[in-house]
């Protein structure tokens, strides 16, 4: 979220929902709160009135409403922003572990895709990239660096390493699409990758890329994805918020099946 959305303003019957009052004044302004982000009234990018504006109306101290605040941002429902407020976090995607991009996911997902190009170069690769690739240490690559964003959210911080052969995919062709788009285009098919799946604190020009702040928590994804033919395609490390993404994978028995 990177801009301040509408801020609205709810009954108080709606923050305060009669089926709660045996509960604790907290749990029920915050049952009200998520019931309302369930059910559309507070929509993703909306903002809440302030703190000191709720317990006025509702006549609550501002600890207890501070309190059931806090529990949504830690269910990651709401975010605070400094200068902005606190907001409705836009929808998570969650991903499935499958050959595809991210911008294919988000397209699926009913999101809207769009990416910010911070850098496409040729260098020459790293030891471990060119290990991931299978080419010869100091051989070039085409370095892609991205943001990707989800409704105008960033969402992702993508950084991909392909071959030399790549060299005339172009800021403008990513920004169009999908990296995995422009590949097709030039007549490859994916068939595998290896991918690994972690987490760790952001670095600082992460935090500012994804409006997170350094040392904010990301997942991370390093992939190597490889052709028909058995050959690297592209190697790529990428950092995710995990309060707007997350992975999904179905598990399976095998000592079950028949």
């Amino acid at each position: 979220m990177s801009d301040g959305g509408p801020t609205v303003v709810l009954p108080v019957e709606q923050l305060l929902p009669e089926t709660t009052q045996s509960s604790p004044l907290w749990v029920r302004l915050s049952t009200g709160l998520e019931a309302a982000i369930a059910s559309g009234a507070l929509a993703p990018g909306a903002r809440l009135e302030n703190e000191v504006s709720i317990s006025e109306r509702l006549s609550l101290s501002r600890p207890t409403v501070r309190r059931a605040i806090q529990e949504l941002v830690d269910k990651g429902l709401l975010v605070r922003r400094r200068g902005i407020g606190t907001q409705v976090v836009h929808g998570s995607v969650a991903r499935q572990i499958d050959l595809t991009s991210l911008h294919d996911d988000l397209e699926r997902s009913g999101r809207v895709p769009s990416t910010r190009v911070l850098d496409v170069t040729l260098a020459h690769a790293a030891p471990e990239i060119a290990a991931q690739l299978g080419i010869a240490p100091e051989a070039r690559v085409l370095k892609i660096r991205r943001v990707r964003f989800a409704d105008a959210a960033p969402i992702a911080v993508l950084e991909n390493y392909l071959p030399d052969t790549f060299a005339d995919i172009t800021a403008e062709t990513l920004r169009d699409g999908g990296l995995y788009h422009a590949l097709r285009d030039r007549g490859v098919t994916l068939r595998v990758a290896r991918q690994r799946i972690g987490a760790r604190r952001a670095t600082v020009d992460e935090g500012q890329l994804l409006d997170i702040g350094r040392g904010a928590p990301v997942l991370t994804m390093d992939r190597t994805a490889y052709d028909a033919d058995g050959a690297a395609v592209e190697y790529g490390h990428h950092c995710y918020r995990p309060d707007l993404y997350g992975f999904e994978m179905t598990l399976v028995d095998r000592g079950s099946l028949p």
